[in-house]
């Protein structure tokens, strides 16, 4: 599979790449993503890096960690923050 282009979202791209796993597939798939050097490609690509370097440092690979929430802590990030409204 080869990706041109990289989307703002990553999850287009792994939905894509995914749909390449499930629809019968029995052998390997490779996926290719390829990025001209010098464009805004390029430091989308590195945004997207960036992000994802991010989300798996502070969250993890999976939604596990929400499953490890005390029932406190989830209401306190499901609520709405009040200081926010009044600023």
């Amino acid at each position: 599979m080869f990706h041109f282009g990289r989307w703002w979202n990553p999850a287009v791209e792994n939905q894509a790449t995914d749909r390449a796993f499930r629809i019968g597939q029995k052998k390997n798939v490779f996926v290719h993503k390829f990025v001209a050097i010098g464009t805004l490609e390029e430091r989308i690509d590195e945004m997207i890096e960036d992000k994802k370097k991010l989300a798996g440092s502070i969250v993890g690979s999976d939604e596990s960690w929400l499953t490890e929430l005390d029932n406190d802590a989830f209401k306190k990030l499901i609520s709405l923050n009040k200081s926010a409204i009044l600023e």
